[in-house]
């Protein structure tokens, strides 16, 4: 088990990480989101042992983490921390550089780890490759099975997919979580792409200015945000009044665009603005209520249509419990 206990962190005067608490059990995989410059790649650095804190505590499987000033050589033994540096050496090859910290005794062995890895991050073509003459994305994809060659107790990933083409980037996603999950692997991953977060992550840590704001499974925080600033986390979000729907009621609830139907048998109207194709379906920007209101639909709507559109009462009652 991970436990953060009451950490605070600055730089220099400028506080960064305010009172974070959290544990994480063994084999969960949790995504760390907030907005840019909330502190998600601050916290990773601490935990992995590359920031000294002067307040609070970590402790991993009982054992206290005591970061930098501590230890000879910065991070922890047992973690791996991909950075978006990548931490490659350039002038060797992909197989060197994944296998530079696999011990050499049994050769064997280590070929066909370094195999292994290769075919995780779907760069087996280029094993013989030197690292300069790679792209970006190529980079992170060694980087990636460089972290995990020694098959760390915990891995914590910063933004590991940003890099990566779109077509390789799904299997990518499912090459490394299924192996992570096969070798009960801890992972962290501070990402701001909500496919890193809804198809693979346990649960989510959300941070806001520096604190974290809640703690939840994935799924349950995405089907009941309790606020705009989470939802928002996920993509585009409507924050809606009822009585704008014809309800009795002035509460605001937070509807997602695929929640949104245009439905001929509603009175409630919107007017069309812009339209954007998004493949399987146009992303429909809309004036509602004097807002601007987005929404799913299967076909084109030209602007200035104006349009029905409904919200099923399951949603409304699960939106104003959350």
């Amino acid at each position: 088990m991970l436990t953060v206990d009451n950490i605070s962190f600055a730089y220099d005067t400028k506080p960064v990480l305010k009172n974070v608490s959290f544990t994480i059990e063994k084999g969960q995989h949790i995504a760390l989101i907030g907005a840019s410059g909330c502190g998600k790649s601050t916290l990773l650095k601490i935990i992995y042992g590359l920031l000294h804190i002067e307040q609070g505590e970590l402790s991993w499987d009982n054992k206290k983490l005591l970061g930098p000033l501590y230890n000879l050589v910065p991070g922890e033994e047992n973690m791996k921390y991909l950075s978006q540096g990548f931490e490659l050496q350039a002038y060797t090859t992909v197989t060197e550089n994944i296998g530079q910290y696999l011990s050499n005794f049994e050769p064997e062995l280590k070929k066909g780890r370094v195999q292994e890895l290769l075919e995780i991050v779907e760069m087996a073509d280029f094993a013989d490759t030197k690292v300069e003459n790679l792209s970006g994305g190529q980079k992170q994809r060694v980087a990636l099975a460089k972290a995990l060659a020694k098959r760390p107790e915990l891995l914590l990933l910063d933004e590991p997919f940003h890099n990566i083409d779109n077509f390789r980037r799904s299997s990518l996603r499912r090459n490394l979580f299924r192996y992570l999950k096969r070798n009960k692997i801890t992972s962290i991953t501070a990402t701001h792409d909500k496919t890193d977060i809804l198809s693979f992550a346990d649960e989510t840590i959300v941070i806001k200015q520096g604190e974290i704001v809640t703690q939840q499974k994935t799924e349950h925080l995405y089907q009941n945000p309790p606020d705009y600033y989470i939802a928002s986390l996920f993509g585009e979000v409507n924050q809606i009044n009822l009585s704008a729907l014809g309800y009795d009621d002035h509460h605001e609830i937070l509807v997602y665009p695929h929640e949104l139907k245009v439905d001929p048998t509603s009175s409630i109207k919107a007017r069309v603005k812009n339209s954007y194709f998004n493949g399987g379906h146009y992303l429909i920007e809309a004036v509602f209520d004097n807002t601007i209101i987005f929404f799913d639909h299967n076909a084109n709507l030209i602007a200035p249509e104006v349009v029905n559109i409904s919200i099923s009462d399951e949603i409304i009652q699960k939106r104003l419990k959350s």
